[in-house]
């Protein structure tokens, strides 16, 4: 959470919006109306509108918010191991929390009445995500700590070996969750080995 604090005034009305409209979808779908988004934010509903012109500006701000949190991590890092540590621990803190497996559920079930609305959510949340991600990956190929292939491909296979079953298990077997909190390097160690650099001994005796 933003240190309210350290927000200007405008900042911090539109942050609190954010954050109500989060604890708005994940428990009353999205079919929650912003009245009731203004009314739990203790704002006007005036001056919800004069910040999101509609739900689905606020949607998107929510997911683009909850997003953020997650890329701030590929920034920074001593190694690029740490860095996808890093990364992989806030992605599946973020993802599979009990709150990350509401919204996604809400999510599911509204999809086919509400395509634009997960449409969004794909763009502002996994996509985004997916992009940032190779741009890291394809610096790193170009220094030579990764094998150079297709940084978007290995960035979609990296979030879903995080990701993917964990949360599909947490939606349909929550009782049957053995994961640790070691799986995350356990993940990125795997993966690294996968797109470890290719030794220049063993390419030149191929060619």
């Amino acid at each position: 959470m933003v240190e309210k604090g350290s927000q200007r005034p405008r900042e911090t009305t539109r942050l609190r919006i954010v954050h109500a409209a989060w604890e708005a979808f994940r428990e009353k779908g999205y079919r929650v109306s912003l009245e009731a988004v203004a009314a739990h934010a203790g704002v006007a509903r005036q001056t919800l509108y004069n910040h999101f012109p509609g739900k689905k500006h606020l949607f998107g701000e929510v997911v683009r918010h909850a997003t953020r949190s997650i890329l701030v991590t590929l920034q920074g890092r001593d190694s690029l191991r740490a860095t996808l540590v890093a990364f992989g621990r806030a992605l599946r803190e973020r993802v599979l929390s009990p709150d990350g497996i509401a919204v996604y559920r809400t999510l599911v079930s509204e999809a086919a009445t509400f395509p634009e609305l997960a449409e969004h959510f794909f763009a502002e949340g996994p996509l985004a995500t997916q992009v940032r991600l190779a741009e890291v990956l394809s610096q790193a190929m170009k220094q030579g700590l990764l094998r150079r292939t297709d940084p978007v491909f290995a960035a979609e296979m990296l979030i879903s070996m995080l990701i993917e079953f964990d949360r599909l298990r947490r939606l349909l077997a929550p009782g049957r969750d053995p994961a640790g909190k070691e799986k995350t390097e356990r993940v990125v160690d795997c993966f690294l080995r996968a797109f470890a650099p290719e030794d220049p001994l063993r390419k030149k005796e191929r060619s």
